[in-house]
């Protein structure tokens, strides 16, 4: 029966397989498991996490940083965001890659401490025009980033994508492609883009491939998920 150590073992083999050389950061995605889980994969290496859930999130973040307050860990928000969840988020994670409209980004912004660094962000792309999925269209991505370089408590490093979960490979990687060409689009028109992250258990080696540069990993590490622990 393979570990947690195990599992981030392989992940990070097949992201060095697919990535020619570049580096390829590995979000360990870490919602509804316990922290007995992220302890394990602390011991194994394993420095970034990502949580969806804000009030949930913010507890392990806390627990961390008193009972681990030597590891340098990383914290992403990656799940959609509503307005009364700012505040938790804003005070506790490092990263929120789900940005799909500038109320929120304003709420974060104005509800950063200022006795920490500012919130790096993403923005999320729908890249699908799924009518139920969250994040913005690619026609909408010209007007939202503008704006959100004007908040002065954000830093704005990129982009996200969540495809639709069904596609075939040839869909999924025409949609990682275009993340990629968007991506490059955007950077050369000065953005200060650094971080471009999709491709989840089931896809991140088509993503790595097609220039993913931070792969967000859940079932692959942690085994499946038991909702009814959330």
């Amino acid at each position: 029966m393979s570990t947690i150590s195990d599992n981030i073992t392989a992940v990070r083999e097949k992201i060095n397989r697919v990535a020619n050389g570049r580096a390829v950061k590995l979000l360990a995605v870490s919602k509804t498991f316990p922290n007995e889980a992220i302890a394990q994969a602390l011991a194994a290496g394993q420095r970034c996490f990502g949580e969806n859930y804000a009030q949930e999130g913010a507890g392990k973040v806390e627990y961390f940083r008193e009972y681990y307050a030597q590891e340098p860990i990383e914290w992403h928000f990656i799940g959609p965001l509503q307005s009364n969840k700012t505040r938790l988020v804003a005070e506790h994670f490092d990263w929120v890659q789900s940005i799909d409209r500038l109320k929120i980004a304003q709420r974060l912004n104005d509800q950063r401490p200022s006795t920490l660094l500012p919130l790096n962000v993403l923005v999320e792309i729908n890249i699908d025009n799924e009518p139920t999925k969250s994040g913005v269209s690619l026609d909408q991505l010209q007007d939202l980033l503008p704006q959100l370089r004007l908040l002065p408590r954000i830093r704005l490093r990129g982009l996200m994508c969540v495809p639709r979960a069904d596609s075939a490979e040839v869909q999924k990687r025409k949609a990682f492609s275009l993340m990629k060409e968007t991506f490059d689009q955007y950077r050369a028109q000065g953005y200060p883009f650094d971080t471009l992250s999709m491709g989840m258990s089931a896809d991140f080696e088509w993503a790595v491939e097609e220039g993913a540069n931070l792969v967000r990993i859940g079932s692959a590490i942690f085994g499946a998920r038991d909702y009814s622990r959330k």
